[in-house]
């Protein structure tokens, strides 16, 4: 498709880095404070895609420095599926499993598998550090439940980001229902105190919009070396608005966007500007009638196939866009 390039007005928040590769602090919330999306969404096993959901389970991962040597805990927001948040089917009849993984298999770098983009593929692999499965547990909704305390010696350490990687998989055991949840990394065990320099990422992102026309979702890709064009790929957005991208070099253009239980994809060129750093997804609801409870899938490839990571706290900050920067052409995919 052609990109439509339009005039668009972005006020932005500039958060301090110097941490790891530009961690900083609003990366332990999953979803993080800048992309300002209510809930990460997982249906049971027996849901209906049309829902929101393609494959019923979710991969994270959580990201500690080397040089930090305490203990620290994974807490989930509201893990059960009942009550206030969720989405109900009929009535509350699901199961959802979540699990911590340390230990070798599962650096996504290092292991394709443990990325959890391949449905069937062993998306688990590592060592079981803890686990629950839940129901419909009215002493856990719209409370935090906490894993841990886990070393971060029992991770798998990765080179490229000098931190070890911990994994969170949430998947839909049973049921039809979908469990709406969030993550927060802390060195507590009942509050939420940030891990300095730590950072959480996905490779595929399955979330909830906010049911308002003013709120804007955003999700952060990373863009590493050598990469010339990505491969955007979105599901069940409804045809609810537009989802436009913007970085340093990119005002803004629309993408192409899916409707109910289909998927839409474009190949979108990337500039040099826009190497070492994060685009920003813009998840901008239609005017008018309102579509409530709306949950899209977003994924993205380079040219060799490889997956970009979301991070929850942008890397090198929220992109902003400089209409002063001059680059060559870059070369047209084919």
């Amino acid at each position: 498709m052609k990109f439509k390039r339009i005039k668009y007005i972005i006020l932005v928040s500039i958060f301090l880095t110097g941490f790891h590769a530009g961690m900083n602090l609003s990366g332990q919330a999953v979803p993080g404070k800048e992309e300002n999306i209510p809930f990460l969404v997982t249906f049971g096993k027996m849901g209906q895609t049309s829902w929101g959901d393609d494959d019923f389970y979710q991969v994270f991962f959580f990201t500690i420095p080397k040089e930090y040597t305490g203990q620290f805990y994974i807490r989930v927001f509201d893990p059960d599926v009942g009550g206030e948040h969720d989405e109900i089917q009929g009535e509350f009849n699901t199961r959802t499993f979540f699990g911590v993984y340390g230990g070798k298999g599962v650096d996504p770098d290092k292991n394709y598998d443990s990325r959890g983009l391949n449905k069937g593929k062993n998306y688990k692999e590592g060592t079981l550090l803890a686990s629950r499965v839940f129901g419909n547990e009215a002493r856990y909704d719209n409370k935090y439940f906490t894993f841990g305390p886990f070393n971060p010696t029992a991770g798998d350490f990765s080179s490229k980001w000098n931190s070890y990687i911990f994994k969170v998989v949430v998947e839909g055991v049973s049921g039809d229902d979908g469990n709406l949840y969030r993550f927060f990394m802390s060195r507590d065990q009942e509050n939420n105190i940030p891990v300095e320099g730590g950072n959480a990422f996905t490779y595929k992102y399955t979330f909830r919009m906010w049911n308002d026309f003013k709120s804007v979702a955003h999700i952060y890709p990373y863009v590493d070396t050598g990469i010339v064009w990505i491969k955007q790929r979105n599901f069940d957005w409804d045809d609810d608005g537009h989802i436009l991208v913007v970085s340093r070099y990119k005002q803004g253009i629309n993408i192409s966007i899916s409707g109910e239980n289909n998927w839409a994809e474009d190949r979108i060129p990337i500039e040099p500007p826009e190497i070492g750093s994060s685009l920003d997804f813009q998840f901008h609801k239609a005017q008018g009638e309102l579509i409530k409870n709306n949950n899209v899938v977003m994924s993205l490839e380079s040219q060799r196939g490889d997956a970009l990571p979301f991070f929850s706290s942008p890397i090198g900050g929220v992109p902003v866009y400089n209409p002063k920067i001059t680059v060559k052409k870059a070369v047209k995919p084919k």
